[in-house]
């Protein structure tokens, strides 16, 4: 028999497992290591030996390696050798590089790979996805992405979106019945559920039957996951720009060549110093090196507790000009505490914080217990109508489960009330969703007697409600009771309270369960009113968002009052700034809401298709959105937004894989973090863009005017690869881990248009690289009319000039201001990648062995402060220009 014509005791049995229970968790890990991880197969990843040997399929490197072999066999062999050693030690930089950058991103990925709620040794709890075995019992809600095949063991109104399997988007409804009928296919199988499949509507609980590739999802090969590799906007524009850059510095090298040649310089020692030249100005390590920055980047953010599942997320973070942030949880703890009960027309005020339950209710100033008409009933229908669970650990009471509910079973703790359901049967639930705002549940007591009891929003729940329970019993909702519920609610707002609003409806045995009819003429109870403290962190965050040019706007379902008073309280609301609710959202078209939405700070009663209308007007005027959510229904804004961000708690599957960053603890001053660390990796890529592009122009520059002079070669073959490897790799690097410079918040969100050189950055790469060219090139003349018979001597100084005006230089592009502003030993990794490189130069230079590599000789001190002073040149002239 097949899972489906199996009832659940049958499928309890054969595997081995309880449902009330779950697998013990030494039994899950045996079966991990027999069964192996629930993951669908991959293609396999380029092998070292491949991605070691890609970094010599560069056009340049073999025409390189073929003149260098040329080389040996004209007897030129201590040439051959060195720059075969110099080419193979870039390969390996460059295999590290990749490999690092793969690294990374593997990582990254294991980091976002989405987590199941896991029943085991009677303890629910979050296990990653890849772990789950056969015979684990496993919880789903709306928004949740099945991660395994799961026979159904209950559920509460529970569908699933099947198209990944079926091609039909229609859901469809499961129930926990088997079903005997044979050779169903997966469509028709309704009492389980699909790995890939997608939970709709409901909730509900089931055993896995099958993982990784034993499940539907592994038998289709056409769904079979492919390993791709999304390249990021700016790799995008940097291979264009790599490209043009080919052509440039082969068309300036080519002129080097024929000038040279033109000068009498034999063709072959050319032909080897333009083909080093054309390898060591083309920036070919520049993907990689960006790759590893954005990687490194990334992996800081993740210290911060921000994911990045995009990496063009990290650019586009540094242009968001408005953050659409939800209040709940995001911009408050999410540790919501009853503080005020409105029932019989009265309030009572609660006291205690927290999820702790000791605290007292009190009218006035008198202390009122269990006894207070009303009040034990709708704590207890507080507590029935609830998915949470109130547990203790190291002493310390917690939840596990929605805050709001948390909240309720808290407050009806203070009287001593115990979630102990074993009077009361729950015989139908109708579960919450944010279209709805309501939850109901279907009770019978041990006199079997059925009741309705509802919780949700009371704007939701009022017009549902024709009764309202008073001291004297249950009487007719009149204008005047709602008249006195609607300015509790008001009041309750003004202090910032959130208000719920619970009733109920005795049933009759005869009544449908039909959810239209159970959730009218509801009787109305009373009114919680729960505090959601802000976050300490979020009011600082906000302000430094409005120094950085970024508009905050809160999104929240609560009540206008309660909205604008959390808004003014963590001064996100300006004097003249607007507050606008769902129906007033409802009322306006996408243009009306364009010609406001500048002045508009807060958006309250919202609905996830809100949502959708804000971020489109807000895009519609030129901004740059970065919209948060966490239910199934948010995942349209998400997605249409320019950075959808999730939340890692509370986030639902669905709106995770829509976003392109994961808030790991749900928190708004996490967003500003992300936001500050995402300008810092684009301002660190334009760092050493401006330094490798300024090194390379020197390169060029100080060869190509020493032929126009009809000088020797200031630099022989050897010395130019040399050259680039000492300067271009680990400084390079090191500049991708700087720290972000004081001003980085201080300044305006970056144009998304802008192009790589923007904000002078192409003068400072010409301006800097002509300077550099310039000093070594007075260098070599120097040297060399003092010593003309020696022009090793002067290619020795040359040499030395342009690595030291390079690693001087590499300081000056730290900051867009000025090589003074910052301290040249923030960034340590700088200071030990110059000198390990200055080292590397000393060796080429000192080692006597490898002088006739080299084509290098000694320098006395006078030399070395001719080559201090030039060097210096390019860094300090500029450092008093500010350009």
């Amino acid at each position: 028999m097949r899972w489906y014509q199996l009832d659940v005791d049958h499928v309890e049995q054969k595997l081995n497992v309880a449902a009330d229970k779950g697998l013990p968790g030494k039994q899950a890990d045996e079966r991990l290591k027999q069964l192996g991880p629930n993951v669908l197969e991959e293609e396999k990843g380029t092998s070292r030996w491949l991605l070691f040997l890609k970094q010599f399929q560069d056009f340049m490197v073999l025409v390189l390696l073929a003149a260098t072999l040329i080389a040996g066999l004209l007897g030129e062999f201590v040439d051959a050798i060195a720059i075969m050693v110099i080419v193979i030690v870039n390969g390996f930089i460059g295999y590290f590089q990749e490999q690092k950058a793969e690294k990374s991103l593997a990582k990254l990925k294991e980091l976002s790979a989405p987590v199941a709620t896991v029943l085991r040794d009677g303890e629910w709890e979050k296990v990653p996805s890849q772990e789950i075995v056969a015979g684990d019992v496993i919880r789903v809600s709306s928004g949740d992405r099945i991660p395994a095949d799961i026979r159904i063991i209950q559920s509460n109104s529970m569908e699933t979106e099947e198209s990944a399997l079926t091609g039909e988007s229609l859901p469809v409804m499961k129930h926990a019945s088997s079903i005997s009928r044979d050779h169903l296919d997966p469509q028709d199988q309704v009492n389980m559920a699909f790995m890939g499949t997608l939970v709709t509507r409901g909730a509900g609980k089931g055993i896995v039957v099958g993982t990784g590739m034993n499940t539907v999802m592994g038998q289709i090969a056409s769904l079979m996951v492919k390993t791709k590799k999304i390249i990021t906007p700016l790799e995008n524009k940097l291979a264009e720009l790599g490209k043009i850059l080919i052509f440039v510095a082969l068309a300036l090298t080519a002129l080097v060549v024929v000038v040279g040649v033109y000068q009498g310089h034999p063709v072959y020692n050319m032909f080897l110093a333009g083909v080093s030249l054309a390898v060591a100005a083309i920036p070919e390590g520049l993907p990689a090196i960006v790759t590893v920055a954005l990687s490194l980047g990334v992996q800081r953010m993740i210290r911060k507790k921000a994911i990045v599942r995009k990496l063009s997320a990290v650019e586009t973070l540094g242009s968001a000009s408005v953050i659409c942030s939800d209040k709940t949880g995001t911009m408050t703890e999410n540790q919501m505490t009853v503080k005020e009960l409105f029932l019989n027309g009265e309030h009572l005020y609660v006291t205690g914080d927290g999820y702790d339950i000791r605290g007292d209710y009190f009218r006035d100033k008198e202390k009122v217990n269990d006894k207070f008409p009303n009040l034990e009933s709708m704590l207890l229908y507080g507590m029935l109508c609830n998915h949470a669970e109130l547990k203790i650990k190291k002493g310390k009471y917690y939840v596990d489960g929605d805050p709001t509910d948390g909240a309720l079973l808290v407050a009806a703790r203070k009287i001593g009330l115990k979630p102990d359901h074993g009077q009361y049967r729950i015989v139908k639930e109708i579960p919450f969703d944010s279209d709805r705002k309501r939850m109901s549940v279907i009770v019978e007591d041990e006199n079997k007697r059925r009741f309705v009891i509802t919780k949700g929003a009371p704007d939701v729940l009022l017009p549902r409600t024709s009764f309202v329970m008073e001291n004297s019993g249950r009487k007719l909702m009149k204008a005047a009771e709602k008249g006195k519920i609607d300015q509790a609610i008001n009041q309750m707002g003004e202090k910032a309270l959130r208000t719920i609003a619970i009733g109920i409806k005795p049933l009759s045995s005869q009544d449908t369960l039909e959810s239209t009819f159970l959730e009218n003429d509801l009787t109305f109870i009373g009114l919680y009113g729960m505090i959601d403290p802000p976050r300490k962190e979020v009011k600082a965050a906000i302000a430094e968002c409005r120094q950085a040019g970024i508009k905050t706007v809160m999104i929240t379902g609560d009540h206008v009052k309660t909205a604008r008073a959390i808004a003014m309280n963590l001064q996100l609301l300006p004097e003249n700034g607007l507050v606008l609710d769902g129906s007033q959202l409802n009322q306006m078209s996408t243009e009306e809401l364009q010609e406001i939405i500048d002045r508009v700070y807060v958006f309250a009663r919202v609905t996830p298709e809100h949502k959708l209308k804000i971020v489109n007007a807000f895009q519609a005027k030129g901004h740059i959105v970065a919209m948060t959510g966490d239910g199934v229904n948010d995942a349209p804004a998400i997605k249409a937004s320019d950075i959808g961000i999730s939340m890692g708690r509370s986030g639902t599957d669905v709106t995770k894989e829509a976003s392109s960053l994961i808030l790991m603890d749900d928190n708004f001053a996490t967003i500003k973090a992300a936001i500050n660390e995402g300008r810092n990796i684009y301002e660190n890529i334009r760092k050493f863009i401006r330094y490798l592009l300024a090194s390379n122009v020197g390169e060029i520059l100080v060869m190509l005017f020493a032929m126009l002079l009809a000088l020797p070669l200031p630099l022989v073959p050897v010395q130019i690869l040399w050259v680039n490897l000492v300067t271009d790799g680990l400084p390079a690097m090191a500049l991708g881990l700087d720290k972000p410079e004081e001003d980085v918040m201080r300044r305006a969100p970056r144009n998304p248009r802008e192009g790589v050189f923007a904000r002078g950055l192409g003068f400072k790469i010409v301006s800097r690289g002509i300077l550099i060219g310039l000093v070594t090139l007075i260098a070599f003349i120097l040297s060399y009319q003092n010593n003309p018979d020696n022009l090793i001597y002067g290619q020795t100084v040359a040499f030395t000039t342009l690595v030291m005006a390079q690693l001087i230089h590499v300081f000056d592009c730290r900051s867009d201001h000025s090589v003074f502003a910052r301290n040249p030993f923030e960034n340590i990794y700088l200071v030990l990648a110059v000198l390990s490189s200055l080292l590397l130069l000393l060796v080429a230079i000192y080692f006597e062995p490898l002088q006739p590599v080299f084509h290098t000789t000694f320098l006395s001190l006078r030399d070395w402060m001719l080559i201090i002073v030039l060097s210096s040149l390019p860094t300090v002239l500029f450092g008093f220009t500010k350009k």
